[in-house]
């Protein structure tokens, strides 16, 4: 093992992580025992739609897989009929087994869109706390005290505001510490908000004799507005099963300050080159061409080069020459009295975009426009002529087909 590179690769982009001469010493320690290092994920299995944002971290995992380690997955479906309460102001509902099950079926298909296969060993964590004993609950809950568990910020809130938080709410961050006993984790991986139970893994570790993994946390993405946390409900999100052209349009949508959090969180770009993009744009490139070939990256990540590349095309025809490409896909809108209903209707039908709300703002924003004109008001459609081209802000094109 290239001690090294290994951290080189595991801290690029990292917001917080275990002391670096720890995770040297775990290191070295692994690699006299001649194996690779055993990294564990846990995934609550309650959102199952993947996109860039939940990608970070399987991005890390994948880059350390490239360098011969071993990753456990492990499908939260025991503590997902919990739920995390993490960040949450009240108890969340718990999932059914059926609503577990397929949610875990719909990630798994997802994560081997990202991970290596071959070096991911998948396990549900209902193999083992399904098992325990009440007896084993009591000793288990006898390694953390109240005035621990209430210093997680969410808890503290809720109790201080008189907010009901359930007893059970208690033992998720305690199960999920207990997976890393389980699979003898040497290192966790997650995002910031999941401090907590990450270092409690650390903790309960120690309590079973085991050497305590090392910890690394990857920051939370700004969505394509460059403002709030990628989110689908927000409409800022860049899904990692949207097709090539509105994966790479998305990106180029993101702000330039972000170029690099982009390039280090979303990419498997080497980080000495990573520096090199971060020299030219101090250099006052300009950071469109940067941020195209970073769409261009993003893109090929998901899709083939020869897909990337049509997109880059289609990119450059729809935005720098304003025009509809040839291959302009068709949208279906039935003919009805209100037509402008019926527009609002289709648009939402292509999946891009969140809600009619989301939509009704493009039109009343200016950011819509029918055969090169615009329009901001749905009621003045009264008619709507077959092929014609409709154009969403800079770069989504459509051309009209009335059924």
């Amino acid at each position: 093992m290239d001690i090294e590179e290994t951290i080189k690769i595991m801290l690029k982009g990292a917001a917080d992580h275990t002391a670096t001469e720890e995770i040297k010493e775990k290191l070295k320690k692994i690699d006299s025992e001649n194996r690779p290092m055993r990294i564990k994920l846990g995934l609550d299995p309650s959102a199952p739609d993947i996109h860039l944002g939940h990608a970070v971290v399987l991005r890390k995992i994948k880059q350390l897989q490239d360098l011969g380690h071993k990753v456990i997955i492990i499908i939260g479906d025991f503590t997902g009929m919990i739920g995390d309460p993490t960040g949450k102001s009240k108890t969340r509902n718990q999932l059914s087994r059926e609503q577990v099950e397929a949610n875990a079926k719909t990630y798994k298909e997802q994560i081997f869109k990202i991970l290596n296969p071959a070096q991911t060993e998948v396990r549900f964590n209902s193999e083992w706390l399904g098992k325990m004993s009440f007896r084993e609950v009591i000793e288990l809950s006898a390694k953390c005290t109240v005035a621990r568990i209430l210093e997680r910020d969410d808890f503290k809130n809720r109790y201080e505001s008189g907010k009901p938080i359930s007893v059970h709410e208690f033992f998720y961050p305690l199960m999920q510490a207990y997976d890393s006993v389980q699979i003898e984790a040497d290192l966790e991986l997650g995002g910031t908000d999941q401090t907590f139970n990450v270092l409690m893994g650390r903790n309960i570790q120690k309590d079973f004799g085991q050497d305590p993994q090392i910890t690394l946390f990857m920051p939370l993405l700004e969505g394509t507005d460059g403002v709030e946390k990628m989110s689908k409900s927000l409409g800022n999100y860049i899904g990692i099963n949207e097709d090539a052209t509105t994966m790479y349009t998305k990106v180029m949508k993101v702000p330039d300050e972000l170029i690099i959090k982009y390039y280090e969180l979303c990419t498997d770009v080497h980080p000495d080159d990573v520096d090199k993009v971060k020299s030219r744009l101090e250099a006052g490139e300009n950071p469109r061409d940067i941020k195209m070939e970073l769409a261009k990256e993003i893109t090929k990540l998901y899709h083939t080069k020869q897909e990337a590349e049509k997109a880059e095309e289609s990119f450059k025809s729809a935005f720098q020459q304003q025009v509809a490409p040839e291959d302009t896909p068709e949208l279906l809108v039935k003919k009805t009295d209100n037509m402008g209903n019926s527009l609002v209707e289709a648009i939402l039908s292509t999946g891009k975009y969140s809600s009619k709300g989301e939509i009704k703002r493009l039109f009343a924003q200016s950011a819509v426009k029918i055969n090169g004109e615009k329009v901001t008001d749905l009621s003045s459609i009264t008619a709507i002529k077959n092929e014609t081209i409709l154009q969403i802000g800079k770069g989504n094109f459509y051309k009209i087909i009335i059924k």
